[in-house]
């Protein structure tokens, strides 16, 4: 069943953007289905922060869905743009070999070695397609290859060419302006921003300039299929352009209403679909947003092409735990696939819906992981029992699913740090994990795996393929009998009383009461007594009887959560390794 939006007063950021979409569709094109665009250049692998292109207009249309409005979400895939640089760590590719092709279109360089796709933009197009299959997108892709080859652009091409003198003097506008050198460096420094994060943008993409002037198209050459081109002549009655390659000499005359092997460049391509496609929203990342890059640029292009800008919010770049910003030209950025490999979609949705556009996040492929899924858990919690915020209830909704109905989801959503540990332990013995898990609550255990995936997957996916094998555990084979034998009387009396209360605790709520409450008896309190309660030198002992715990199970100072790994151990092996 469709996902109704649960307060009319919700004032999260999706709503207010569909609102304004809305309005302004309604004066632009009434009557007509909203559009809104994203575009994704498959140069190399697209990364978590290129899905920011895509999830910031996903949630938009979505809502606009939910209010039963007809919307169409178009991907453009720039999958004519020029094939840059060699994208660094892909399997498959040898950077010397495939530098060869640089200059073609991505749809004419050869998939990496092993791949089953046709070419190089297919091969990275597949794997974000499949992500944005499992996490519910919703979405009309376009292939520009297909577009300019076909020539559905051939009058937005010559119309281009008509009006090249107006086109150039919007551009020369930014490459005449003299700043101070600070400013000139940033600029540089988000033209390359540019080059490796956008739809293949690039500042110096602002057209062929010659002898013969300006010319706001380029040609793919006829000879090695490079770019490196330039128009030497053009006829606008006859159509007819003449054009060489730098690259391999080759030149020839066509006729531009007849030839289909080429494309305009970006900073004129990008406000030419704007009005093609008659887009009213379509965000940018702040490398496209700064004064004089594409967006800005794109918004005074547009009305040659009898169009308007689109409401075009800037988003910010997203992270990674532990790594700087992210550019999918350096090898190694994870991708939405990589991600969804350890985390479900719904958390990975919300990560992206409980932002604003503007606010830059991190994704946490680290220990950071398990803090996350605590938090949207409780968020589930709260929204179950009606306690949570309208806004926080308005990122949730979109994070479970979309118009359509809600995704596939976890139906016993164990914690993952339990999971995990569970997983990390166990080291792919199902029928082991199983049990542990069965007796996390002996009221209702579980009767299958399959109860606790795909979550149990995803955390077992992080422990093997994210935790460093020196980091994960490794259970004592025999107890440390020196350990033992030189424990004074308090640490003695310690296990004692856990071992006393093993039987009567063998839960996870159990174990926690207890390994928490021994250092509180211990001290002549209660094992009930709250924090409050208690001297601050309690929770100096409490990590000292984990610490000694840890030593005497795993010979580490720390490890997974204490009850989690008791009941991993199993009660048996408990009593052994703790000398009883």
């Amino acid at each position: 069943m469709p996902i109704v939006a649960q307060s009319t007063e919700t004032t999260d950021w999706v709503s207010r953007f569909a609102d304004e979409v809305i309005e302004e569709s309604e004066r632009r094109a009434p009557g007509k289905p909203v559009v809104v665009a994203s575009g994704l250049s498959p140069s190399g692998p697209i990364h978590l922060g290129n899905l920011r292109e895509v999830m910031t207009p996903h949630l938009v249309a979505d809502e606009i869905r939910r209010r039963g409005r007809e919307v169409r979400h178009l991907i453009s895939w720039d999958d004519y743009d020029r094939y840059r640089k060699v994208p660094k760590g892909i399997a498959g590719v040898d950077e010397e070999a495939w530098a060869e092709h640089i200059g073609k279109p991505l749809t004419s360089v050869p998939a990496p070695k092993g791949s089953p796709y046709p070419n190089w933009a297919e091969h990275f197009k597949a794997a974000m397609v499949e992500a944005l299959a499992q996490l519910g997108v919703e979405f009309d892709g376009i292939s520009q290859t297909a577009q300019y080859t076909s020539g559905v652009y051939r009058e937005q091409i010559l119309h281009a060419m008509r009006h090249r003198g107006d086109i150039d003097a919007i551009l020369a506008q930014y490459r005449t302006k003299k700043a101070p050198k600070k400013q000139q460096q940033k600029a540089v420094d988000e033209a390359e921003l540019e080059a490796e994060e956008g739809s293949g943008a690039a500042a110096e993409d602002d057209g062929s300039s010659g002898s013969a002037g300006y010319f706001p198209y380029k040609p793919y050459c006829g000879g090695c299929e490079k770019d490196l081109t330039t128009v030497t002549s053009y006829d606008d009655d006859t159509t007819e352009l003449a054009y060489t390659c730098a690259a391999c000499g080759f030149a020839e005359t066509v006729r531009l209403s007849e030839f289909d092997r080429g494309k305009l460049v970006w900073k004129v391509d990008w406000p030419m679909r704007w009005a093609y496609e008659g887009v009213i929203f379509e965000p940018s990342g702040v490398d496209h947003s700064s004064p004089g890059s594409s967006f800005q640029v794109g918004g005074q292009i547009v009305p040659i092409f009898g169009g308007e800008q689109p409401i075009g919010p800037m988003y910010a770049f997203v992270g990674i735990s532990g790594m700087a910003k992210m550019s999918s030209s350096r090898g190694g950025v994870p991708t939405p696939s990589d991600a969804l490999k350890i985390m479900e979609p719904q958390l990975l949705r919300w990560l992206y819906a409980r932002r604003r556009p503007n606010q830059s996040f991190k994704i946490a492929f680290d220990q950071e992981i398990q803090r996350l899924y605590d938090e949207w858990d409780k968020l589930a919690a709260k929204v179950a029992d009606g306690s949570a915020l309208p806004a926080d209830v308005a990122a949730y909704t979109r994070a479970v699913g979309t118009a359509a109905g809600e995704l596939p989801k976890t139906s016993r959503p164990l914690p993952y740090r339990t999971l995990a540990s569970v997983a990390d332990i166990t080291a792919g013995h199902g029928d082991q994990a199983l049990r542990i898990l069965s007796e996390l609550d002996p009221e209702q255990p579980l009767a299958s795996l399959d109860e606790a995936r795909p979550r149990y997957d995803k955390a077992e996916a992080w422990i093997n393929t994210y935790v460093l094998a020196d980091q994960r555990t490794i259970v004592r084979e025999q107890p440390d009998a020196e350990l033992l034998k030189s424990l004074d009387e308090a640490s003695r009396q310690s296990v004692r009383l856990l071992l006393d209360g093993l039987a009567d605790h063998w839960s996870l709520d159990g174990l926690t009461h207890l390994v928490y409450g021994v250092p509180k008896v211990q001290a002549g309190f209660s094992a009930d007594a709250t924090p409050k309660e208690l001297p601050p030198e309690i929770k100096t002992a409490q990590r000292t009887f984990f610490a000694l715990l840890y030593h005497l199970l795993v010979g580490r100072d720390t490890g997974p959560r204490l009850p989690t790994l008791l009941l991993a151990v199993g009660q048996e092996r408990v009593r052994t390794l703790l000398g009883e």
